[in-house]
């Protein structure tokens, strides 16, 4: 799967949160920085994601319609997963404990965690129960 830029991501987050096909200028009206938006780059860069498999173009009505065919979670947990890889070898625990040594994790954040791999920890146990 291939990575998204900067704005290939911001259209894609707009497309996923309608959660039905959208025509672009739906798109456009949705974006997070919109001012910055011509109609034409968004076209532009509605082609480029069509190209990579991202979305599907429906042109059948007056409007062309477009779909996500890749979905949000897929490409944020293969992403994760490749960035994980890259910079930290795999290792989860590398990750954190960087996080945690620069600062960059709170002591609520930490706790959060803590709290949400006990959840899983206890969903497992149940399992095999």
């Amino acid at each position: 799967m291939k990575r998204l830029g900067d704005a290939e991501l911001e259209i894609m987050e707009t497309i996923w949160a309608e959660k039905e096909p959208v025509t672009a200028a739906c798109i456009l009206k949705n974006l997070k920085t919109r001012n910055t938006w011509a109609l034409s780059s968004l076209m532009t860069a509605l082609a480029r994601l069509t190209e990579k498999g991202f979305v599907c173009c429906d042109r059948k009505y007056r409007h062309n319609l477009y779909t996500a065919l890749i979905g949000e979670e897929d490409y944020k947990a293969y992403q994760g997963r490749t960035l994980l890889d890259r910079l930290y070898g795999s290792s989860v625990t590398k990750m954190v404990a960087n996080l945690v040594r620069k600062e960059k994790l709170s002591r609520e954040d930490v706790e959060t965690l803590r709290e949400y791999l006990d959840q899983l920890k206890t969903k497992e146990n149940e399992k095999h129960s």
